[in-house]
C-alpha cells in the first residue's frame, strides 16, 4: 500500500462536530448554522440534529421529552466517535445534552451556548474533563451569569461573557469565535 500524499492527509477530516440546537429552535437557528460554517473553515465535518419533534412533547415536559434528545444525541456521538475526533456543541437545552453526553463518549472538547445547568429532576450539568469553552450573557433572563460563573470555575473553562440575553442574538459572531478558538485548540 502506498503512503498517504500530503493532499490525502490534508483533505482528511480533523474530526466531528455535533452542534446541539436550543429548544424550540432548530437545525437552521443562526447560533448553530455559524458554527457549522467555523467547522468547515477548520476541516471538521459536521451534522446538526433535529429535536423539533421532541420539543414539540409538552404533555412529557414544558421542555418536551428530554431523555429522548439525550439517547437521539448519545447514539448519533457513539457512532461519530468510533470514526474519529469528536466535539460537541450546543445552545441552552442543546448544551445541557451535549454536556451531559460528554460524560458517556469520547469527545475531544465540548462547547456551550448559554447552557442550562439543571434539568427539573434529571442530574444536573457536568461535562467531561476536557477542553471546555463557554459563551454566556450577562444579561440571561433564565439562567444568572453568576450561576454560570461558579460552574465553569471548578472546571477551569474558557468562559466569555457578553451583555446580551438567553438568545445570544447580539453575539453570533462572538459565538462563532469563541468556537474557532476552542477548535485551533485542539
Amino acid at each position: 500500500m502506498a503512503p498517504a500524499s500530503d493532499t490525502d492527509i490534508a483533505s482528511r477530516p480533523r474530526g466531528h462536530c455535533i452542534l446541539s440546537h436550543g429548544f424550540e429552535s432548530g437545525p437552521d437557528a443562526t447560533k448553530v448554522t455559524a458554527l457549522a460554517e467555523v467547522a468547515e473553515r477548520f476541516g471538521w465535518t459536521h451534522e446538526r440534529p433535529d429535536y423539533t419533534d421532541l420539543d414539540a412533547k409538552r404533555e412529557i415536559s414544558d421542555l418536551g421529552d428530554v431523555p429522548a434528545r439525550l439517547l437521539r444525541l448519545r447514539e448519533l456521538a457513539a457512532k461519530a466517535a468510533a470514526r474519529g475526533p469528536l466535539v460537541l456543541a450546543g445552545s441552552s437545552l442543546g448544551a445541557y445534552i451535549s454536556g451531559r453526553i460528554s460524560l458517556e463518549v469520547p469527545v475531544r472538547g465540548v462547547f456551550l451556548m448559554a447552557p442550562a445547568l439543571r434539568m427539573g429532576p434529571l442530574p444536573a450539568l457536568d461535562v467531561a474533563d476536557v477542553p471546555l469553552s463557554i459563551l454566556h450573557g450577562w444579561d440571561d433572563e433564565l439562567i444568572p451569569a453568576v450561576d454560570v460563573v461558579q460552574w465553569a470555575l471548578p472546571r477551569k473553562a474558557r468562559l466569555l461573557l457578553v451583555d446580551d440575553s438567553h438568545r445570544l442574538s447580539s453575539h453570533v459572531e462572538a459565538s462563532a469565535e469563541a468556537f474557532a478558538a476552542l477548535l485551533s485548540r485542539l
